[in-house]
C-alpha cells in the first residue's frame, strides 16, 4: 500500500483538521499516511477520534511558520515539512501533502524531492472549470522568471495532466497572450510560440484572458507570476460573487423564494469552486506527487488531497510525462 508523508503542523487550522483528514482518508477510501509533526499532540487527536495505533506518526519537532521565508525551511531540517520531504526523498513514503508556507513547500519539493530527469523546472497547475469540464492553468506560481524552454515544458506538463488525470484526449495547447493573433504579446510569448508550434503537441495558437474560462482550450501555458495573479484573482472573484448574490437575496422576500428553488444549483456551483473538493494544487513534474493544499485546509481538503497524490502514483504520472517529453519536443527544440 502506498503511503503519503502529511505535514500536519501546515496551515491555521493544524494538527487537528490535518491529523482528521488522514483518518477521513483511511477510513472513507482505504488510503494511508504517514502523519508528520508533534507526535504528542497527534497522538492526542488520534486517541480521542478512536483511532491511536492505526495511523503511522513520525516526530518532527520543529514548524515552518507561514510568514517566514520559504527557503528557511532548508535549515530548519527538523521541522515537519522538510521531514515529509525526506521521508519522500529516502523513498519512505510516495507523496508529500502539505497545508503550510506554498514558498516552503515549493522549495521542498524542487530541492529536497527534486523534479525528474528530464525536466529542468517543475511546475505548478490547475485545474480550472469551465462550462464545458476543465482547463489546466500552468504555471500559477512555482516560476516567477522563465524562459522560452520552461514554457513549453510547462505546454507538455500541462498536457500530460489533462491526457493522464482529466481524461482529455489530444488536449488542445494555447499560450497566454494579449491577442489571437500570432506576434502578439511579450517577448517571451513570442520567442515561445514557434517552439510550440515546432512540437508535436496540439497547439492552437494564442489563448486571450477570456479563454481561460471558456472552455476553447484544454491547456494554456504562462509564467508564474501572470498565473498566480490569475488564481487569486479567480478564487477572490468566486467568493465576492457568492457574496454578492447572498447579499441581493436579502432584499426581498421574492428573492428569498427564488433562492429556495436555485439551492441545487447554487450548491452546485459552490462545489465546483470549493477548493475542499479539490484537495489541492499538485507540483507537477516533481519525482514524487507533491500537493500543494490551502492554508485554510479542512479535514476535507486533506482527505482530498491524500486522494490526489494518490491519483498520481496510480496513474504514473511521471512514466507519462517524461515518455511525453522525449516523444512532443523535437530533438533540436530540446537542444
Amino acid at each position: 500500500m502506498t503511503k503519503i508523508a502529511v505535514d500536519c503542523m501546515g496551515g491555521d487550522y493544524a494538527p487537528e483538521e490535518i491529523v482528521k483528514g488522514c483518518i477521513l482518508a483511511y477510513r472513507e477510501l482505504g488510503l494511508e499516511s504517514l502523519l508528520v509533526g508533534d507526535e504528542e499532540r497527534i497522538r492526542s487527536i488520534l486517541k480521542r477520534e478512536g483511532f491511536e495505533g492505526k495511523l503511522q506518526v513520525v516526530h518532527a519537532g520543529d514548524i515552518i511558520e507561514m510568514h517566514e521565508p520559504p527557503s528557511n525551511v532548508l535549515k530548519k531540517k527538523h521541522s515537519s515539512l522538510y521531514v515529509a520531504g525526506r521521508l519522500v526523498r529516502e523513498g519512505l513514503a510516495d507523496g508529500l501533502v502539505s497545508a503550510g508556507n506554498t514558498g516552503a513547500v515549493l522549495t521542498v519539493g524542487k530541492f529536497v524531492i527534486g523534479s525528474i530527469e528530464e525536466l529542468e523546472r517543475p511546475a505548478i497547475g490547475v485545474a480550472l472549470p469551465n462550462p464545458k469540464g476543465k482547463t489546466v492553468l500552468i504555471d500559477v506560481g512555482a516560476n516567477v522568471d522563465c524562459k522560452p524552454k520552461h514554457l513549453l515544458h510547462f505546454a507538455v506538463i500541462g498536457h500530460t495532466y489533462a491526457e493522464e488525470i482529466l481524461g482529455i484526449k489530444n488536449p488542445r495547447v494555447g499560450i497566454l497572450s494579449i491577442g489571437e493573433e500570432e506576434g502578439k504579446g511579450n517577448e517571451l510569448v513570442k520567442e515561445t510560440y514557434p517552439l510550440l508550434k515546432a512540437s508535436r503537441l496540439n497547439f492552437k495558437g494564442n489563448a486571450e484572458g477570456r479563454d481561460i474560462y471558456a472552455g476553447t482550450f484544454d491547456v494554456i501555458v504562462c509564467d508564474g507570476f501572470v498565473g498566480n495573479v490569475i488564481l487569486k484573482a479567480s478564487e477572490s472573484l468566486g467568493m465576492a460573487v457568492l457574496q454578492m448574490i447572498k447579499e441581493e437575496v436579502k432584499k426581498s422576500l421574492l428573492a428569498r423564494l427564488g433562492a429556495l428553488l436555485m439551492m441545487p444549483a447554487l450548491n452546485n456551483f459552490k462545489k465546483k469552486a470549493d477548493f475542499a473538493e479539490y484537495g489541492g494544487i499538485p507540483l507537477l513534474g516533481a519525482k514524487k506527487p507533491v500537493i500543494i493544499t490551502h492554508g485554510r485546509a479542512n479535514a476535507k481538503a486533506i482527505r482530498n488531497a491524500i486522494r490526489v497524490a494518490n491519483e498520481f502514483l496510480a496513474h504514473h504520472f511521471n512514466d507519462r510525462l517524461a515518455e511525453n517529453l522525449r516523444k512532443l519536443i523535437l530533438q533540436e527544440v530540446r537542444a
